[in-house]
């Protein structure tokens, strides 16, 4: 069994680190690119959102290295992703692919079903082994977000910024070449260290911007155009609010230690949103709520488009812009995005929130203090 799964931010290094502390051989799909997109857009429905297009791109490329089973997560509720592994193995069959889809959906009262094919995935019955290696496998994803996070920080501080990216595209490029748990772990040390030798302007006056929106373009960054580093070199520290870390916190740890953080999301959203619209609509309303609490300058939704739980979400945020007095935009991303477009409204935003920050300390301006 060669197994391969879509991209989705660094969510590939955990599930590449669980699949191999199991034994088995992990097919990467190449680094989403543009020719993962054409090949996904040709083959895909005209209307169906970003996401599964790049997937679709991911699966032909990983197939094309030799991959014949692919692991996915499911969903259920009116978001589209419940759909994708029924589309997605529909697409491949008529593409001519003969590859196994194995599907994590929710247990739905069905524990033995998804235990099932957790075990069929893993290639083996072995319980502790199981459970050991996803620990594992979520430590290295808690530990490449935290990475990621803090080289946001760090190039929006530095005085060349471009280094920060130089060093994160080599930690992407070797982590994989490395194999399991230890030599990851390593390599994650190494690159930390690395940027801990940029040299930053400590006296440097940052940005806060908060990302919320659909969860596969926050954290792919080919989907989002690499808005963290775009919003880097313009000086602001970016926060997230769905990590692939916290993803699999949520959904995998049960009980306060896994919810709270949503929980919390559903409470600060429940005045405008009460009710499940599928996604992360809800989420992306807490977010931005919380996010104005914590005083951050401004806030990005994401989203592809025709996304319906994020849509509704959209409709929303002018509400909380207005309550609590925070810019909001909204983007709107499919494979007909353009760059120079992108950087523009970036650009002006950003613009905005500091001519807003100078009018908020202009005394202090003044002052020189």
């Amino acid at each position: 069994m060669k197994v391969t799964f879509p991209h989705m931010g660094n969510t590939f290094i955990g599930a590449k680190v669980l699949m191999e502390d199991l034994g088995n051989e992990v097919i990467l799909p190449p680094k989403c690119s543009k020719k993962t997109l054409e090949i996904g857009t040709k083959h895909s429905p005209e209307t169906i959102c970003l996401p599964l297009k790049i997937n679709i791109g991911n699966y032909v490329e990983s197939i094309e290295k030799g991959a014949d089973t692919i692991l996915i997560t499911g969903s259920c509720g009116p978001c589209r992703f419940g759909f994708y592994s029924l589309m997605e193995k529909e697409i491949l069959k008529d593409l001519g692919y003969d590859v196994d889809i194995i599907v994590f959906d929710p247990p739905d009262g069905r524990p033995m079903e998804l235990l099932r094919r957790i075990m069929k995935a893993a290639d083996t019955k072995n319980v502790y082994r199981i459970l050991r290696s996803i620990v594992r496998g979520g430590k290295i994803l808690e530990k490449v977000d935290n990475l990621i996070e803090y080289s946001n920080k760090i190039r929006a501080k530095a005085f060349n910024s471009f280094k920060v990216d130089t060093i994160i595209d080599n930690f992407y490029e070797e982590v994989r070449n490395v194999h399991g748990m230890e030599e990851t772990s390593k390599l994650i040390k190494e690159t930390r260290t690395k940027l801990d030798n940029v040299k930053i302007d400590q006296n440097k006056k940052t940005l806060k911007v908060g990302i919320v929106g659909e969860i596969y373009t926050i954290i792919e960054p080919f989907a989002n155009l690499y808005v963290e580093r775009k919003l880097g070199h313009l000086g602001v520290e970016v926060d997230k609010a769905l990590k692939p870390s916290s993803w699999v916190k949520h959904h995998l740890l049960p009980g306060p230690f896994g919810s709270g953080e949503e929980k919390r999301k559903w409470k600060e959203a429940a005045p405008y949103l009460s009710t499940l619209v599928g996604g992360h609509g809800r989420e992306t309303i807490g977010s931005s709520i919380i996010y104005a609490k914590e005083n951050y300058d401004g806030i990005i939704q994401i989203l592809p488009l025709t996304c319906m739980p994020e849509i509704v979400a959209e409709s929303i945020l002018p509400t909380i812009q207005k309550d609590y007095n925070i810019p909001i935009m909204t983007l709107i991303v499919d494979e007909m995005t353009g760059e120079a477009g992108y950087q523009t409204r970036l650009e002006a935003f950003v613009d905005l929130l500091w001519k807003r920050w100078e009018e908020d300390n202009h005394e202090e301006l003044l002052s020189g203090s």
